[in-house]
């Protein structure tokens, strides 16, 4: 089925399919793999030093021909490194996330360089298209990682944002499938982002316990937690707990800051301390079940999507 609309247009892709920047997870070989697939493979750079993001940009340029983007989320240090290698090292595409988007978009399509932002409200959406972005990503509350204090869910924050802005929209938040695919775009998407199925890749840098871990959830397994810091859906564990009984209990800002300390996301994703690591991960976790190539996973959400868009009522 051929397929053409602003999404693939935009960004030289076969399908609308956007592999999300997961920090931990999405390094050049998850990268290469979905845009070889016809996706949007997306480095994530937000758990990487400067010269990390650089071999990871050029080993991704070696492994592939197609396009692919980086995902810079603007509350990490290094950030004006990370825009500096990005445009030393040619990337056409820019994702960011978790900040101002006028802080480094004008200069970043003075390089030439395709910038969309992740919003997780109309306003946010609407501040992000008066900056110049050339798209936004609508995440919604159902999405892991850091997420938005609004807990504006995806039926509710697509809509909402396509009313605002007259650039692409592309949908995130509980989409790992072709039918939430479709129903992303009825909605008024253009494409979506799908973070935690690509977790469950084999060429996601995840720690297999974590991998293994996504696959046991159930619906109730992830919950919104550390709003007074940055709001991330988390998976419940020790730490989790931890966090909700010092949540519960009052904890200020600082407290929380102290009992998350430094490299918790990358002893619980890229480590596998299932106890004591930070887990980030969406609801639709619930919904997967295998881990399988990234090849084989885009495959599968577009020849379902292509099978509901012909029969959408079965």
């Amino acid at each position: 089925m051929s397929f053409s609309n602003s999404i693939t247009e935009l960004f030289g892709i076969q399908y609308p399919i956007v592999q999300a920047g997961m920090i931990w997870t999405s390094g050049w070989r998850l990268a290469a793999a979905v845009s070889n697939a016809g996706g949007l493979g997306i480095i994530g750079s937000g758990s990487m030093y400067p010269a990390v993001l650089r071999q990871h940009i050029q080993q991704c340029k070696a492994a592939t021909d197609k396009p692919f983007g980086v995902n810079v989320p603007l509350l990490y240090k290094d950030i004006d490194a990370h825009i500096q290698t990005i445009i030393n090292e040619g990337v056409k595409i820019v994702f960011t996330s978790a900040g101002n988007p006028k802080t480094f978009t004008a200069l970043l399509k003075q390089h030439h360089i395709k910038v969309v932002h992740v919003v997780s409200s109309s306003i946010f959406a609407k501040k992000a298209a008066d900056a110049g972005c050339d798209a936004v990503v609508a995440e919604g509350f159902e999405a892991g990682g850091h997420n938005g204090r609004e807990e504006t869910t995806s039926m509710v924050l697509i809509p909402a944002v396509k009313a605002v802005v007259n650039i692409p929209v592309i949908a995130a938040g509980g989409i790992a499938t072709g039918r939430q695919m479709l129903a992303a775009m009825v909605l008024g998407a253009a494409g979506v982002q799908v973070g935690t199925r690509f977790v469950c890749s084999e060429e996601a840098s995840a720690h297999v316990s974590f991998k293994e871990a996504v696959l046991a959830a159930k619906e109730g397994d992830t919950m919104l937690s550390m709003k007074k810091l940055v709001p991330v859906r988390l998976l419940k564990n020790g730490f989790f707990t931890a966090v909700q009984q010092a949540e519960y209990a009052g904890a200020t800002a600082e407290a929380l800051q102290t009992l998350l300390g430094r490299a918790r996301a990358k002893r619980g994703m890229f480590e596998g301390d299932m106890a004591e690591g930070e887990l980030e991960i969406g609801q639709v976790s619930a919904l997967v079940n295998t881990i399988e190539p990234a090849a084989d996973i885009v495959k599968g959400i577009w020849t379902e999507f292509s099978a509901a868009l012909q029969n959408p009522l079965q």
